[in-house]
């Protein structure tokens, strides 16, 4: 006989990762053989930096390849403090500061240090899939707050207040945003930032991996920035991924209050410990050394942007704003809803779009409701041109033929 495996309640409230299952879904349907356009990665196309490669080569040439302390190398905290100062005006210590593999780790280890049952983390939608699932396998209750396309996909300081509760723990910003690709002004955030300062006993946790991502001459702020009384309850997070091109490296960061630092670490040295020292060494010449390849990859992407939005919509059944930053559109399928594909199937949810146009057109997006907001889907731009191009004239073709 054979017992079988009685799964945690824990694991059984988290669904798995939509982005991640398209990505591979897309990968599978290559390597079959499939001309398929995978427009659901989150991750830059560009190559990491040479003087970044460098550094992390001369690293493990120099032998810094043992255990480093759990949360991060007393050099990278360093270049981390003089980061949160030289960009956001943010004054930190190398005891605020925390470094984990990746920024996922991060945002758990704050959320499993100060999550009971019970309590409340509000998050408006859209938002990045994992943030109300880490909440759930951290015991705490997520609060969705819709926001749509009429509130910019931004949240407001009146929807804000009402999802305050005497329960409410934790909000958690992110901007500019996975998925949509929108950032918060600095006028707005302070609306935010009002409200809360009327509710001492929510925390804020804030997901500022795309800050150098904008466009447009955007001019980039994080809460605790335009809003210093909230510096002490916030937990600002951040990391390498993204504006570095160095997703596979692994390294997020995060600067808060020294007590919530403490107990991150804790739960660091008991889980994952130390991020790779190699990476580390990588993250520390990322941000201490030259930005000036931003601009062009800035540059880029917005042309790239630019060329996305223009395109869907001209598509049938298809609206698309303009974001200001990230490599993320978030266009409304709500106008092809209730349509027949040409395969015969209604087009009912923003997953059957979805679905749809990758068997029919082999185009890979995610659908809007991994997201928390219908009807509509996620494409990443952060592919080439020519893929791009290539996609657009395939989503107009199938919008094309639903009847």
């Amino acid at each position: 006989m054979t017992s079988q495996l009685k799964l945690s309640d824990a694991v059984n409230r988290v669904a798995p990762s939509a982005t991640i299952a398209v990505t591979t879904k897309a990968a599978q349907l290559k390597r079959a053989g499939e001309d398929v356009i995978g427009l659901g990665a989150g991750e830059p196309d560009f190559d990491t930096p040479d003087h970044i490669k460098a550094a992390a080569i001369d690293a493990i040439n120099s032998g810094k390849t043992k255990y480093t302390p759990a949360d991060g190398i007393p050099e990278l905290k360093e270049a981390i403090c003089a980061k949160f100062k030289r960009d956001n005006d943010l004054t930190y210590t190398p005891d605020q500061i925390h470094v984990a593999p990746g920024g996922k780790p991060v945002i758990y280890n704050a959320l499993v240090s100060t999550l009971n049952e019970g309590d409340e983390v509000i998050i408006p939608a859209p938002y990045w899939v994992s943030y109300p699932e880490m909440v759930k396998l951290c015991g705490g209750t997520p609060v969705i707050i819709s926001c749509g396309p009429n509130a910019q996909y931004k949240l407001t300081p009146e929807a804000l207040e009402a999802a305050i509760t005497p329960k409410t723990k934790w909000i958690i910003l992110n901007s500019p945003s996975n998925p949509t690709g929108v950032a918060y002004t600095e006028a707005e955030l302070k609306g935010l930032g009002e409200v809360l300062l009327r509710h001492p006993q929510v925390w804020v946790l804030t997901d500022d991996m795309y800050e150098h991502l904008v466009y447009d001459g955007f001019e980039y702020k994080t809460i605790a920035q335009v809003t210093p009384g909230l510096y002490d309850r916030t937990l600002t997070m951040n990391g390498v991924s993204k504006a570095y091109a160095m997703t596979g490296w692994r390294i997020g960061y995060a600067a808060g209050p020294a007590e919530l630092i403490k107990t991150m670490r804790k739960v660091i040295s008991q889980t994952t410990s130390n991020p790779s020292s190699i990476s580390q060494y990588a993250a520390l010449a990322a941000l201490n050394g030259s930005h000036d390849f931003l601009p062009e990859r800035n540059e880029v992407f917005k042309k790239r942007r630019d060329f996305v939005v223009a395109e869907l919509n001209k598509a049938d059944g298809l609206t698309c704003a303009t974001p200001e930053g990230a490599f993320y559109v978030y266009p409304s399928c709500a106008g092809v809803i209730g349509k027949t594909a040409p395969s015969g199937k209604l087009i009912e949810t923003d997953a059957d779009f979805a679905s749809e146009l990758l068997e029919t057109e082999k185009v890979a997006v995610v659908m809007g409701a991994a997201f928390g907001l219908s009807p509509a889907f996620r494409i990443s731009y952060a592919t080439s041109d020519e893929a791009l191009e290539k996609a657009m004239t395939r989503i107009k073709k199938f919008c094309s033929a639903l009847t």
